[in-house]
């Protein structure tokens, strides 16, 4: 019973549709697997803040339009 537990608990990749068990890959693999781990969470983070400062700029805009309301546009 103990085995069973162990081996759900073993991280498995999966790439290009192949699974494959973490743990057992030699030590340059899982570094490349980790490199691409923190690629993916820095892309995440980086994604969010494009979002954030997209908001931000469509709220500026928004106050632009209304303060060049009262302003007369040139001819």
């Amino acid at each position: 019973m103990a085995d069973s537990a162990n081996k759900k608990s073993d991280p498995v990749l999966t790439f290009e549709g192949k699974r494959y068990a973490l743990n057992s890959l030699p030590n340059e693999l899982k570094e490349l697997v980790r490199g691409m781990q923190v690629a993916d969470a820095q892309l995440r983070m980086y994604e969010d803040t494009l979002k954030i400062l997209a908001v931000g700029r469509q709220t500026m805009a928004m106050q632009l339009n209304d303060k060049l309301k009262t302003i007369s546009p040139l001819n």
